[in-house]
């Protein structure tokens, strides 16, 4: 249950970010700051639902069938399958709401969604989801390349000036790498007179600083 709670704290919190922004950023344009507070725990709950898909979503095998394809590919679809079992999850939401909140039948819940449902309002928030969604699958694959702890070092660890190279250098040498051992096998690598071998030795001679520095 820990696990699973610290798993959809990331998402739960970036859209409670988003959702209230968007809250923030509507009552500015139409200066109806007397919905302020309702909007806000409307928001807070559609981030918790966004968090749950999100862990729903995460248990799914086929949910990792691009992660040996170029990054857009990976992207996209998990952008798309978060965006989906989000949608269900707010019409699920909006069933129990209206089935035991409300009172009413069950099925005249797709009477409800003909006559009175608020489409617009829904594919409005619909579409913002989408694009909060394409953000944080971007940040969580460039995350997942580097991984957590390089990534945090990018973002806010303290690069002196004395490394042989900047941050962006550091990230193509790292690339490099990346590719050199796609290509080759670990053979290669011990042998001293390989041209992959030469290859590494460089590469890390590059990163590293050099020995009056450390």
């Amino acid at each position: 249950m820990l696990r699973g709670l610290r798993r959809a704290l990331p998402p739960t919190i970036f859209f409670f970010v988003g959702f209230n922004f968007i809250v923030l950023t509507t009552n500015l344009l139409v200066a109806d700051y007397a919905v302020a507070v309702g909007n806000f725990m409307l928001a807070t709950v559609a981030a918790l639902v966004v968090g749950k898909a999100v862990i729903t979503a995460n248990e799914m095998p086929f949910l990792k069938l691009f992660d040996r394809a170029p990054l857009i590919q990976p992207i996209l679809f998990k952008t798309a399958i978060y965006w989906i079992a989000t949608f269900i999850a707010r019409l699920a939401e909006r069933f129990v709401h209206f089935s035991l909140i409300e009172g009413n039948r069950p099925v005249d819940f797709a009477a409800y969604l003909i006559s009175d449902f608020s489409w617009q309002r829904f594919s409005g928030i619909s579409l913002w989801i989408l694009i909060l969604f394409l953000i944080y699958v971007t940040a969580s694959e460039f995350s997942q390349l580097f991984g957590p702890a390089e990534m945090r070092r990018l973002l806010f660890a303290y690069r002196p000036s004395q490394l042989q190279l900047n941050r962006r250098q550091r990230a193509r040498e790292l690339m490099r790498l990346h590719r050199l051992a796609d290509e080759h096998v670990i053979d290669e690598f011990r042998n001293p007179g390989s041209a992959a071998h030469r290859q590494l030795v460089e590469i890390i001679e590059r990163l590293v600083r050099p020995p009056r520095q450390r």
